[in-house]
């Protein structure tokens, strides 16, 4: 498997650092507002190689984090007239109900800057003890001079930074590209007790402790969109490296491309910003999901209703060839005999052939239009000699790759038909409100594993959960 790393700009073959253990982070949201389709976007594509990633049979700890303390986060509180961590808590409600609309698994780990004050001010004790911290009025700084490879990530030239151009402009700094490690409190902005005095986390230095508590001071994945590459990312790099004693903290980093509206990148000075849940509830999720894969994932999407409404007319299709499988297995349970004819052989000879060019496109940084030119052709003989298969195990066998294969790009066959079905009894009814309420307080819990696990065992039952903004919903297929 080869991935694309913005650090050496070139792909490079890809082995985690321990053994069959994929250690993860991926920049989650400022929960200070509804997140737009780009944000939806970077979400998407990094579950996308976290979910293939699992395909290849990786057991990968993935961690995303909510942003909870921040300028936004401050400036939009003040705006509603409540606290910042009403705020928070507000606006993590609204992006999971995304979230699952998305079908996005949740993060192994999704620690809140706020839970990790302690270690911030551990990180940043360090960095000061090394000599890479000062103290103003304002609050204490990482001097950015002194690390002499500031800039690796982004390439940019440091001697052409200017105060204002990307980097927070302050007199009292040494250099204008110094960044804050943690700001002093003003009036009416939460606040922490530290050694320099009492205040809140920059930015930056939020996401090197989160990521460096759950996954250690070098793990092997780092994304986040390409506009957190400068100055985000490239300052996480100085100060994990510094704080934590190490030459490279991220082996890979990967950062996805922006969704543009008539090739002009989304942005609320333009004003043309599309709300995620706006499109969620306008059109299929599904299609959504699947619209969000079908560029990859390092180049940029434009977004269009029209392309939404053809990928709901490809996910018509995609069901089409599921309920034409399931069709004829029915009619030959029926059937005395089942031995394999010439339309079993095409199909198990489609079938290996689409698995190892699936693999091929996705083994090549995560080619999802490769991938996808891969499926659907598969999708088309499906339609075509399913009807005239004579072996329920041959068609079984299809239908399960197929729905393997689709389930990386978060397809969650919402309306899956299957020929497992329960009884509609009263007791039975019962018996599924009680197990989904123990999902529930499993998700509660933020232990989605097993909230996964109930999901995916009601559905081979032929039971379909549809998590929607109403909270959970159920169907049988």
């Amino acid at each position: 498997m080869k991935i694309y790393n913005t650090l050496t700009r070139k792909k490079e073959e890809f082995k985690p650092l321990d053994d069959n253990t994929v250690r993860m982070y991926v920049c989650g949201p400022t929960v200070y507002n509804y997140i737009h389709i780009g944000n939806a976007r970077s979400a998407v594509a990094f579950d996308t190689i976290r979910r293939y990633l699992e395909f290849k049979g990786y057991n990968v700890i993935y961690v995303s984090n909510y942003t909870d303390v921040d300028d936004k986060m401050i400036k939009r509180a003040n705006e509603m007239g409540i606290s910042v961590a009403e705020v928070a808590k507000k606006f993590i409600a609204e992006y999971e109900r995304d979230a699952d609309l998305l079908n996005l698994k949740r993060p192994t780990y999704i620690p809140r800057a706020t839970e990790v004050i302690p270690e911030i001010i551990d990180m940043i004790q360090r960095i000061e003890k090394a000599g890479y911290a000062y103290v103003t009025e304002d609050g204490v700084y990482f001097d950015v001079r002194k690390k002499k490879d500031y800039g690796k990530l982004s390439k940019i030239d440091r001697e052409s930074l200017k105060a204002g151009a990307r980097v927070e402009k302050d007199e009292k700094k040494k250099n204008p590209e110094d960044f804050a490690l943690w700001k002093f409190k003003k009036p009416g902005e939460p606040y922490w007790d530290s050694p320099w005095g009492q205040g809140r986390p920059g930015w930056h230095a939020e996401c090197s402790v989160m990521s460096y508590k759950y996954l250690g001071p070098v793990f092997d994945i780092h994304g986040g969109g390409q506009d957190l590459i400068f100055p985000h990312h490239e300052n996480e790099i100085a100060q994990s490296e510094i704080a934590y004693g190490v030459d490279q903290h991220v082996r890979f980093w990967l950062h996805n491309g922006f969704v543009t509206m008539d090739k002009v990148k989304m942005s609320k000075s333009l004003g043309n910003i599309v709300r995620a849940r706006q499109v969620l509830t306008e059109f299929d999720p599904e299609a959504v999901r699947l619209f969000l894969s079908s560029t990859h994932y390092r180049q940029p999407i434009d977004f269009t209703e029209e392309q939404i409404r053809q990928w709901e007319t490809n996910l018509d299709r995609i069901y089409e060839t599921i309920k034409v499988i399931d069709e004829r297995i029915e009619d030959l349970l029926n059937s005395e005999t089942q031995s394999e004819n010439e339309s079993d052989k095409i199909l198990i000879t489609e079938l290996e052939k689409m698995k190892k060019e699936f693999v091929e496109a996705m083994d090549d940084d995560f080619n999802s239009p490769k991938a996808f030119a891969v499926l659907f052709p598969m999708t088309k003989t499906v339609r075509k000699h399913a009807p005239k298969a004579n072996s329920t195990w041959v068609l079984r066998t299809v239908k399960y790759e197929l729905m393997r294969h689709f389930e990386v790009f978060g397809l969650g066959f919402r309306r899956i038909t299957t020929s497992r079905k329960v009884s509609e009894t009263d007791k039975t009814t019962e018996l599924i409100e009680k197990i989904l309420e123990l999902r529930e307080q499993a998700r509660k819990n933020k232990d989605y594993k097993n909230a996964d696990a109930i999901r995916d065992m009601l559905r081979e039952l032929g039971i379909v959960v549809s998590d929607t903004p109403e909270g959970p919903k159920w169907d049988f297929a």
